[in-house]
């Protein structure tokens, strides 16, 4: 899919299902486990609540290597 000079690609629109996609994993592993982690540091469970933050953050992490990063085929120079 090539993109325009206006920044949309071929398919008509700037968000396609893959960005969206990425956007929402994104969005979903920070401020989810952030708001549990506020609520369970208010309840006094702080420690609980950090690893709930850390464990989503590592999730999120993970899925956007598995699904983007890994199937990239990074080569460097090749001799001709």
């Amino acid at each position: 899919m090539a993109d325009s000079a206006d920044g949309t690609d071929e398919t008509g629109g700037f968000f396609t299902r893959d960005k969206l996609l990425l956007l929402s994993i994104v969005v979903a592993g920070i401020v989810l486990p952030g708001i549990a982690r506020r609520f369970l540091g208010e309840a006094g469970y702080g420690g609980l609540g950090t690893i709930v933050f850390v464990l989503g953050y590592a999730g999120m992490i993970f899925l956007v290597w598995y699904g983007w990063i890994r199937p990239l085929e990074l080569t460097g120079p090749v001799d001709r």
